[in-house]
């Protein structure tokens, strides 16, 4: 039986993905109690998620975001992909923007957070299956205050030290806050080659040699701000 096709009597299939023991065998435990779901699989990162849709071919994978190897966020946009099938619900902690939009323009369909009732997460899983989004009602709200919020004047460009350009202030105010180059990709929607390539013009213009240099020249010009302590 192929994804997104739920069984002959009606039987949902599900994988659950999340690194922390207690919370996976928590949900998976949950769901066996619910009517029409069945799990059959369940992954400690992104990886094992990606392997078990491809073993599996589940209708739903629920995703957390935040794990090791493979974020949610990546095993989203390869099961999409790869298998097109299966629908990926994000079932995490977290509900803020850079969590978010992230998931949703990786393909995932429904986006909850880990304090969803069962109730919720059948709602959720019944919703994408049906071409619907699974999406909580704050998490609802935000989408739409910002698809309805007004464009932002824009701000008139400073000029930065040493020729930077804006893009490469971006991304060296982020390397600043620490941030990897995977992270700094998907904060900025860029591939991790492009930040490789910012990286690497921002060493020669600023003539720092690694990132702790390149730090703390941006807390020198005012870039970034350093961390209180």
């Amino acid at each position: 039986m192929s994804g997104g096709e739920p069984g002959a009597r009606g039987t949902i299939r599900v994988v659950v993905a999340d690194d922390q023991s207690v919370v996976r065998e928590g949900i998976v435990m949950l769901l066996g109690l619910l009517p029409g779901i069945e799990v059959v699989g369940s992954a400690r990162d992104g990886e094992e998620a990606v392997a078990l849709t491809a073993q599996l071919a589940p209708d739903i994978v629920l995703m957390d975001l935040r794990m090791p190897r493979c974020d949610g966020v990546e095993a989203t946009r390869r099961i999409r992909s790869g298998h097109p099938g299966t629908e990926v619900v994000i079932l995490t902690t977290y509900a803020d923007d850079n969590d978010l939009f992230p998931a949703l323009q990786a393909g995932a369909r429904g986006y909850l957070t880990k304090d969803a009732g069962g109730e919720e997460i059948v709602k959720a899983i019944e919703d994408v299956l049906a071409g619907q989004a699974g999406l909580a009602p704050a998490v609802q709200r935000r989408l739409l205050e910002r698809v309805t919020a007004p464009p932002a004047a824009p701000a008139a460009p400073a000029e930065l030290p040493d020729g930077l350009t804006a893009r490469e202030g971006e991304v060296l105010a982020l390397v600043a806050e620490g941030m990897s180059n995977p992270e700094i990709s998907r904060a900025l929607h860029i591939s991790t080659a492009t930040v490789k390539t910012h990286i690497n013009n921002i060493f020669g213009k600023t003539g720092a040699r690694d990132r702790a240099q390149a730090m703390r020249y941006a807390y020198r010009y005012g870039l970034a701000q350093p961390p209180r302590g």
